[in-house]
């Protein structure tokens, strides 16, 4: 199978290939948590790379539950002409353009101010930077269904906006995905206790999701293929939530691996496990891949077309690549002309995990940042500048952030 040919999904839609630029955090809202023009210069950019499929960094559903102080928020029809903006930019070539909808549970920063919800009283383990997130507040019932129909609200005016679908975001540790796991989820009711009980929030969430928006809106899911943690959500619970999705109007399952106490999305187990180097999930996404009804996506350490093809002939449907794109756009488009790019970060080699962690991430944003502002990305740039640069611009961002929602 070429990564060059079109899918279609079960919902009749298409996409034009087999390449999809994955979800990574872009922090470029305005401050109002709506796109800004350096989100859409930023998505200009990758339009032209001429993936099949371009998936959005986080939109929260409620503006008090924030990944980051500069990220998009979904939640009216307030800024919806900038969503508008956005999505037309997005689809300006041809791909589908997907809004990926999130709530992060737990995973808040303390220093947002805002309270962090979550399944159970279960607060985050990393260690000396632990306290750098929110006490989480078990919910009630009466939470829950409101995180529910935010989540298909959202769904609802990301296709007003013309958007051709969204992702409901199960994975790296946020709420659904802390659902999912009984390290975090310890309740004694209908939401915790089986695997049964602990899907029933993404299953409620699918559901509404579908009824706000018309059959030919696409709606995936991004879902752990493990969290890599001894005593977490592994392979054969993902197996058996899958076989929960495929009765259900899924259009796309993307797989990936981790969350913030084990970033399995950046090559790194928290139990010990070496992932490989590029594509770290291909081999259980593969397994995992028989069992579903709905095509397959993996996404993780993707960066060159060998790899895709490698991926395809294992049997998953698309390959989501995130890094590579930051560093470089354009490479959809280069590899159909015949160019064998490989664009690759050097690896953050720190001791001191979470900060290495802290630091990956910082220079792919870096990246984001140059493209946004029209300028060519910086490969080679210093992990510790990086960083300093996150810092200082997310402090920014904070304030910023604390100063709206205090009005």
């Amino acid at each position: 199978m070429s990564p060059f040919q079109a899918l279609n999904l079960p919902n009749g839609q298409t996409i034009g290939n087999r390449i999809a630029k994955a979800a990574m955090e872009e922090n470029l809202a305005d401050t109002e948590q709506a796109p800004s023009p350096a989100l859409i210069q930023l998505y200009q950019a990758w339009a032209d790379g001429e993936s099949g499929l371009l998936l959005t960094g986080n939109v929260m559903i409620d503006r008090r539950a924030m990944t980051g102080p500069g990220g998009v928020a979904l939640e009216d029809e307030t800024h919806l002409d900038k969503f508008r903006q956005w999505a037309t930019v997005g689809r300006a070539k041809g791909a589908q353009f997907w809004v990926q909808l999130n709530h992060p549970g737990r995973q808040t920063m303390a220093n947002l101010g805002q309270e962090a919800w979550a399944p159970s009283a279960v607060a985050l383990d990393m260690g000396q930077f632990s306290k750098m997130f929110a006490q989480p507040k078990p919910m009630t019932e009466d939470d829950i269904e409101e995180v529910i129909q935010r989540f298909a609200t959202s769904a609802w005016l990301a296709e007003k906006a013309g958007f051709t679908g969204v992702e409901i975001h199960a994975a790296h540790g946020y709420l659904i995905s802390q659902f999912l796991s009984p390290l975090s989820n310890r309740r004694t009711d209908r939401w915790g206790g089986s695997l049964e009980n602990r899907a029933r929030l993404l299953v409620a969430v699918i559901n509404a999701v579908r009824q706000r928006v018309s059959p030919g809106f696409c709606v995936a899911v991004k879902l752990n293929s493990a969290d890599f943690q001894r005593g977490g959500f592994d392979a054969d619970d993902a197996r058996q939530v899958i076989e929960l999705l495929n009765p259900l109007a899924v259009d796309l399952l993307e797989l990936s691996g981790g969350s913030y106490e084990a970033p399995a999305m950046q090559g790194e187990a928290r139990d010990g496990r070496t992932l490989a180097r590029e594509a770290y999930f291909m081999e259980m996404a593969s397994e995992l891949a028989t069992v579903a009804r709905m095509p397959v996506m993996v996404t993780g350490g993707i960066s060159r077309l060998p790899i895709v093809q490698q991926v395809l002939d294992s049997g998953i449907a698309m390959a989501g690549i995130a890094t590579a794109l930051a560093l470089e756009p354009q490479l959809p488009k280069q590899w159909r002309n015949g160019q064998h790019s490989h664009p690759q970060l050097q690896p953050v080699r720190w001791k001191r995990k979470p900060l290495a962690s802290l630091a990956t991430m910082a220079m792919v944003r870096f990246q984001m940042h140059r493209l946004s502002r029209g300028r060519a990305p910086k490969p080679k740039v210093s992990a510790l500048f990086a960083l300093i640069f996150d810092q200082l611009y997310i402090a920014k961002r904070t304030r910023q952030y604390r100063a709206a929602m205090a009005k």
